[in-house]
C-alpha cells in the first residue's frame, strides 16, 4: 500500500513538472496579438454642447437615480431634511465631520448613532460625477469609506457642480493627478441604484446595493 502511495506521488508530482515545464516554455515564445486591430480603436466621446449638469441629470435620472439642484448649502439641508420627513427616516448614517458641521449650522440634529446596517439611509461625498453615463465616483478617501454608500437601503451623495466632467476617461486623469502612487484603496463607479437581472432575466433592483440613490448638486 505504501508502494502505491509513493508512486501516485510520484506520478503527481512528474505530471505538474511537466505542466510547469509547458508554462515556463510558452511564455518563452509570446504569440502574436490574435486581434491586431482592437489595439487601433480608439473609443472617442465627443463633448455635448449642453450643460454637464443637465447632462448628468438626464443620464442619471434614466437609470432611476434622483437628482435635485440647489443653491446652497442651507437650500440643501432643507431639501434633505424634508425628504427625511417625507419618508419618515429617523437613523441618518453620516461618518463625514464636514457634513455634519455644516448640517448642525443650520440646525439639524437628526443623524443617526446606529450602526450603518440598522440606518434608513447613508449620506456621503463623492470624488467626481460623469456626466455621460450618470456615474458617481466615489471612493474610500472621501466617500466615509469602503462600506457607507453600500450597505444602507438609501444613499445620498452630495457633489459640488465643479465636480462634473464629461468622460469616465476625464475621471480616471483627476484621480490620477490628485492621488498619483496614492490611490485610495476603493474607486468604484456608481451608475444608478443597485441591480440586476440575473434571474429568469427579471430586472431586480437593490440586490448588491443601495435600493434608492439620490444626488444633490451645490450649485457651486
Amino acid at each position: 500500500m505504501r508502494r502505491l502511495d509513493e508512486k501516485i506521488i510520484m506520478e503527481s508530482s512528474s505530471s505538474k513538472e511537466s505542466i510547469l515545464k509547458n508554462i515556463r516554455k510558452a511564455l518563452t515564445q509570446p504569440t502574436d496579438q490574435p486581434y491586431p486591430a482592437l489595439d487601433k480603436v480608439e473609443f472617442n466621446f465627443e463633448e455635448a454642447g449642453e450643460d454637464l449638469a443637465v447632462l448628468f441629470a438626464e443620464k442619471f435620472t434614466a437609470l432611476l437615480g434622483k437628482f435635485s439642484i440647489c443653491a446652497n448649502e442651507e437650500d440643501l439641508v432643507n431639501q434633505i431634511n424634508a425628504l427625511r420627513v417625507e419618508r419618515q427616516w429617523s437613523d441618518l448614517y453620516c461618518t463625514d465631520e464636514n457634513i455634519r458641521s455644516a448640517f448642525d449650522s443650520f440646525g439639524f440634529q437628526q443623524f443617526s448613532t446606529k450602526p450603518l446596517a440598522e440606518s434608513d439611509a447613508s449620506i456621503t461625498k463623492c470624488e467626481l460625477l460623469v456626466a455621460r453615463t450618470g456615474s458617481i465616483v466615489l471612493s474610500s478617501a472621501v466617500s466615509s469609506g469602503r462600506t457607507t454608500s453600500v450597505y444602507a437601503p438609501v444613499h445620498i451623495c452630495i457633489a459640488k457642480s465643479s465636480q462634473l466632467v464629461f468622460d469616465v476617461k476625464d475621471a480616471l486623469k483627476i484621480l490620477q493627478k490628485k492621488y498619483g502612487d496614492q490611490l485610495p484603496s476603493m474607486i468604484s463607479f456608481a451608475t444608478g441604484p443597485s441591480r440586476t437581472a440575473d434571474i429568469e432575466k427579471t430586472l431586480v433592483v437593490g440586490v448588491h446595493g443601495p435600493k434608492e440613490v439620490y444626488c444633490f448638486l451645490l450649485d457651486s
